[in-house]
């Protein structure tokens, strides 16, 4: 892309322009809430804390009885492979499960199964891939075309969670999150008569976020303290399941403890003091992403390189000029030190610690077999390149007439491509796939769409009460559908999220693709957008709101 820019400022006019920024506008953002904690913190003693040895023979248990439940009737089989899934012990089981689920989509679909067993049958199985028509629950149907669950709630969750893998179309499922939702909510009203207390919290959890959308650590730490609640609990798989956390707890912490002395060494915040301190948090979202402890360099990686995408949006977004919008964009497409001396002051140092970073890490890729680290740097000039077009459409001041028109431009400056992508690239994935996922097909635009339209819900008041030029969809929804109520357009706009979701569900199910190994970290880094952005909150800007659920994952025990 070629930029044109005039360069004729002194220094002494930029660092002017610096101080006056510095004066005039205060830091738009909170600072780390944090800081230095993770450099001393651990989060267990050797002696608390399960020795690889204990976990590996613990897993082995657990293997013998995931292999001896192939003779287990259905629901059995099926309330197994949910538990391992939802404790997050599934990826030391992935051919058991795998083999498992195969037998369970090519049995016999009897008539004679309950509605519970249909619905988890359905969700697991379209869950992870695999096909299933929905007609499975016509016979359950009333006179009134509703599922009915005749006021079983271990159903209503079952189907509720089940309607929530649906696709376009699937009319009986539409019906289903409706009806099911509105039995429910009244649940929640009515929570005396609920008995066990654990079944109330599932049904609370459930209305909040739908089961097939929440992240992964995030719900295996929430289903340790139900499962051991349950009497149908087994104590190998639980014991596992706590070891397994905590091991990965530690892990994480030591992960931390590393990007907090690579954070601090960069000594970003002392040139940069408007951008949102955010290292941690970002660490939790990659978590999101890739949890697994193999891929515990994929997550330093991102963790770096997203800090650094969050500081560029916000210089985009926030604070620079178009003509240092022009410059910093130009600078990234060069690629070299000599490209800093045109950048004004607050950039030259902040571009210097982006090149050093993204070259070690190239080389860091290379060493370990990763053959197209190239992508790396390519992928973080394509984020710049993205945030400067949405800038120099802002600055032109020509508003989308549509929602459609406007997401031209706003998916790709959401970055949520650029997520899934990197970890492909963490991952060792052929240049086939990342060229496949960066060409944003139908579920890498599903998921830029879903974090997009949910950012801008969630920032539309604070962005108005800052009184920053707001160009989101919110607006664009409102301008096409002539709407005078902001409610209103969140509300089609939550229907364009559900879409999105649809889509995402049925490309889920493509498994013969040629990325469909990788599809799974699409749908992570969605399920994480969602549980950023949710109710109206930015949770990533508003940190605070975002503590108790991080340190449930890194520093409370279990």
């Amino acid at each position: 892309m070629e930029v044109t820019v005039d360069v004729r400022r002194s220094s002494h006019q930029r660092a002017a322009d610096d101080n006056q920024r510095i004066v005039h506008r205060p830091p738009l953002h909170h600072p780390s809430v944090w800081g230095d904690f993770f450099l001393g913190f651990r989060p267990w003693t050797p002696t608390q804390c399960a020795s690889m040895k204990e976990a590996e023979a613990k897993k082995e248990e657990v293997r013998k009885t995931i292999r001896d439940s192939a003779a287990d009737d259905l629901p059995l089989k099926l309330e197994l492979i949910d538990s391992l899934q939802r404790l997050g012990l599934d990826y030391h089981y992935t051919k058991e499960i795998d083999d498992l689920l195969l037998g369970i989509h090519g049995g016999d679909d009897r008539e004679g199964r309950d509605l519970h067993t249909t619905a988890l049958r359905f969700y697991l199985l379209r869950k992870n891939g695999f096909h299933v028509p929905p007609d499975v629950f016509e016979k359950f149907r009333d006179a009134g075309g509703n599922i009915a669950c005749n006021g079983d709630i271990k159903s209503l969750l079952a189907v509720y969670n089940a309607a929530h893998v649906r696709t376009r179309g699937e009319e009986t499922l539409d019906r289903a999150i409706v009806s099911t939702g509105e039995l429910l909510q009244l649940t929640l009203e009515d929570q005396p008569s609920l008995c066990p207390s654990i079944l109330f919290d599932q049904v609370r959890h459930t209305l909040e976020t739908p089961l097939f959308r929440r992240p992964k650590r995030v719900e295996a730490r929430r289903y340790i303290s139900v499962y051991k609640k349950m009497s149908t609990r087994n104590e190998a798989i639980l014991e596992l399941a706590k070891m397994d956390f905590r091991i990965l707890q530690s892990l994480y912490c030591e992960e931390l403890k590393a990007l907090t002395v690579w954070w601090k060494d960069l000594q970003l915040q002392d040139h940069l003091s408007f951008a949102r301190d955010r290292m941690v948090e970002m660490h939790f979202w990659m978590l999101g992403v890739l949890f697994e402890p193999q891929h515990s360099y994929g997550r330093i990686m991102l963790t770096k390189l997203f800090t650094f995408v969050s500081i560029f949006d916000d210089i985009y977004d926030s604070y620079s000029t178009l003509e240092e919008s022009k410059l910093l964009t130009r600078a990234m497409e060069r690629w070299d030190e000599e490209a800093a001396e045109q950048l004004p002051g607050y950039m030259k140092f902040f571009y210097s610690k982006v090149l050093a970073t993204v070259n070690a890490i190239e080389q860091d890729l290379k060493l370990q077999g990763r053959k197209h680290a190239h992508y790396v740097k390519k992928l973080l000039i394509d984020a710049t390149r993205c945030y400067y077009k949405e800038a120099e459409w802002r600055e032109e001041g020509c508003a989308p007439a549509t929602v459609e028109e406007h997401l031209l431009f706003s998916v790709p400056s959401s970055c949520c491509m650029h997520v899934p992508c990197l970890a492909f690239v963490s991952m060792g994935a052929s240049s086939d796939a990342i060229d496949w996922a960066m060409a944003y097909p139908k579920i890498i635009r599903a998921s830029c769409v879903v974090g997009r339209v949910i950012n801008d819900i969630a920032s539309h008041e604070r962005e108005r009460d800052q009184q920053q030029r707001v160009t989101s969809t919110v607006e664009a929804c409102m301008e096409e559908n002539k709407y005078i109520a902001k409610e209103d357009a969140y509300r089609k706009l939550r229907e364009l999220i559900e879409e999105s979701w649809m889509d995402i569900s049925k490309e889920r199910c493509r498994r013969l693709m040629p990325a469909a190994p990788l599809l799974e970290t699409v749908v992570d880094a969605t399920r994480m957008l969602d549980f950023l952005y949710k109710d109206h909150a930015d949770s990533y800007t508003l940190a605070h709101s975002l503590k108790e659920i991080v340190d449930s994952i890194y520093v409370d025990p279990i």
